[in-house]
């Protein structure tokens, strides 16, 4: 059974027992998350949203992505910029698909 639902501004496709990279999400590890935002179950799609259905995961770990490096730069002007990021994820597991 597959899925495609909504969470932090992206939209993941997902079957049973796959394991994703969301953004950052409140929940301690062990903890059990569910998303309404169903956009696609199976061949049911929703309009904008699948009535009834959800998906099922459990945290199994925070973290943070490797540091990437932002630089700014402007010709003839001597402007440099050098800034690192990190960003945060929440790893997950489904574990199951209602709908």
């Amino acid at each position: 059974m597959k899925a495609i639902f909504e969470t932090g501004g992206k939209q993941y496709i997902v079957e049973e027992n796959s394991e994703i990279y969301v953004e950052k999400l409140p929940n301690e590890v062990g903890s059990t998350v569910e998303f309404d935002k169903v956009l696609l179950v199976n061949d049911k799609v929703g309009t904008p949203h699948v009535k009834g259905a959800k998906v099922v995961c459990e945290v199994l770990k925070q973290g943070k992505q490797k540091k990437i490096i932002v630089f700014k730069f402007k010709a003839k002007k001597k402007y440099r910029r050098t800034q690192g990021h990190r960003q945060p994820y929440t790893k997950l597991i489904v574990k199951k698909i209602v709908g």
